[in-house]
């Protein structure tokens, strides 16, 4: 299994557009094999920092995803939305491997 862990600097005045971009993405990467863990928002100290987890079973699957949500249409017309109105400021990617018992 492999763990794509993503920090994102968001701009805190457009919390709900990040929000419903977020709640798209846990949809759309279940639709296409993955687990997703959920995004978790800024509620206390900074507000501006948000975080998301989703797993594949193997690296290959993650790039298959990548490869397969470039082309979807609904992928496509998410990232236009955030490119246009700007609520992702940067984000950092990460990959992980759990460590179960």
């Amino acid at each position: 299994m492999i763990t794509c862990h993503v920090k994102y600097t968001i701009d805190p005045y457009q919390l709900d557009a990040f929000e419903r971009y977020s709640r798209d993405w846990v949809r759309i990467v279940r639709r296409m094999g993955g687990e997703h863990h959920g995004y978790f928002l800024p509620a206390e100290g900074a507000n501006n920092i948000a975080y998301c987890l989703f797993s594949f079973a193997s690296l290959s699957d993650y790039e298959r995803y990548r490869r397969e949500s470039a082309e979807d249409q609904e992928c496509i017309e998410l990232v236009g939305m955030a490119t246009r109105q700007k609520f992702i400021l940067s984000y950092e990617r990460s990959f992980l491997r759990p460590v179960l018992q």
